[in-house]
């Protein structure tokens, strides 16, 4: 029998809807690069449903149930007394996600001595020490791909929501008419240079949903893509991100947080782009210097600022972010929608079967195995 603690964001406020605002989701059978779904002996829940909380426990119960293993669903996540804190010693798996990360730092993982398994439900490993996982031979897994177009869309929205100016014009829809102040800060997104920061599955998503807006298209990446792709979306590359950076109006950010992305737009970064710039994040808060954003935004230098992540998740109620101008911040959520949670509660089952039957977990699933980075953790988490 194995202990798991799985760590989800807290129930609706209102609690469950009693019906959902659609009858049925689109029943996706491929990824954009050919690899299938996930695809585990079978699910315990109806595609569609809110699995990504505390209720919904990725729609595992009945699995651990059958299998007779310990359960332990908590959204109580921080501080010493926290139910997490308190189970984590003797847990042999820690499942969370990125929308609400169970931060698996070297001294929570030195105190789970049974810990064999750090699930992420989604995407992104990097609330784990996964140097610490290399050292304990703990396997790091993830449900690749299931929540990445969700990713690229809520970021191509987003760009929008800024250059539309979007947030302020539908506040004055609802409190009061005055189309001056809606558009004052309005501008098309055709004709301007869009930089996109790592061309992986996110990135080139993203590159391909922008590229009818007829913009000029940037990015750079540690792999250059191919000559076909770049010259099918007439990409420029960059041959890292400070020419990216002053070489366009718009900037979104997709790279996996190590040593090298770790706060890499701060003061300096940010003065040297061109004045009125935007800047989209839906990759990791700790890939920028939340103080310099703002600053930034109040001096003009920056035209707006947007996307999901913060850094702690959640920020606390001080947090530069919440109040700074020309923001259009989400909390982290466009990799949840109820499309997304089908795939990533799907992927983490299939992860778990595999991982209870001693079999092979899919390459792409896989971040660090057996003392070192494996699969997509070797692709993407270099230094």
């Amino acid at each position: 029998m194995a202990k798991c603690v799985m760590v989800l964001y807290p129930d609706p406020i209102g609690g469950y809807p009693p019906k959902y605002a659609r009858d049925s989701i689109p029943a996706i059978r491929s990824y954009p690069d050919g690899s299938t779904v996930p695809s585990p002996s079978r699910i315990d829940f109806t595609p569609g449903e809110l699995l990504g909380c505390v209720s919904g426990a990725l729609g595992l119960r009945k699995f651990f149930d059958e299998g007779g293993h310990e359960l332990v669903v908590t959204s109580d996540k921080d501080g010493p007394d926290s139910v997490f804190e308190r189970e984590l010693p003797d847990a042999d798996i820690v499942i969370s996600q990125p929308f609400w990360p169970a931060y698996l730092t070297k001294e929570r993982m030195n105190k789970a001595r049974k810990l064999k398994l750090a699930l992420t439900a989604g995407i992104g490993s990097d609330h784990v020490d996964l140097e610490v996982a290399q050292g304990r031979g703990i396997t790091v897994a993830e449900a690749t791909y299931s929540n990445s177009i969700s990713v690229a869309e809520h970021t191509v929205m987003q760009i929008l929501a800024l250059v539309r100016n979007f947030v302020p014009s539908h506040r004055w829809a609802i409190d009061g008419w005055n189309i001056a102040d809606c558009v004052e800060r309005a501008y098309d997104l055709e004709g301007m240079d869009v930089g996109i920061i790592a061309a992986g599955r996110i990135g080139r998503a993203v590159l391909r949903r922008l590229a009818p807006f007829d913009v000029n298209l940037h990015y750079t990446d540690t792999h250059r893509l191919s000559p076909q792709v770049e010259a099918e979306l007439n990409l420029i590359f960059h041959p890292d991100v400070e020419s990216l950076a002053r070489s366009v109006d718009v900037v979104s950010i997709h790279s996996p947080l190590y040593e090298a992305t770790h706060r890499m737009f701060n003061e300096k970064m940010l003065s040297s782009m061109r004045r009125g710039s935007y800047i989209i994040n839906t990759a990791r808060g700790e890939e920028t210097v939340p103080e310099a954003i703002a600053a930034a935004l109040k001096s003009g230098q920056l035209a707006g600022y947007a996307g999901d992540v913060w850094y702690p998740q959640p920020p606390p109620p001080d947090h530069p972010w919440r109040t700074m101008p020309n923001n259009a911040m989400t909390p982290h959520v466009s990799g949840t929608t109820l499309s997304a949670q089908a795939r990533y509660a799907a992927g983490t089952r299939e992860i778990l079967e595999c991982f209870f039957a001693g079999t092979p977990i899919r390459p792409e699933y896989l971040i660090v195995e057996g003392g070192k980075l494996a699969g997509t953790g070797a692709y993407s988490y270099q230094k």
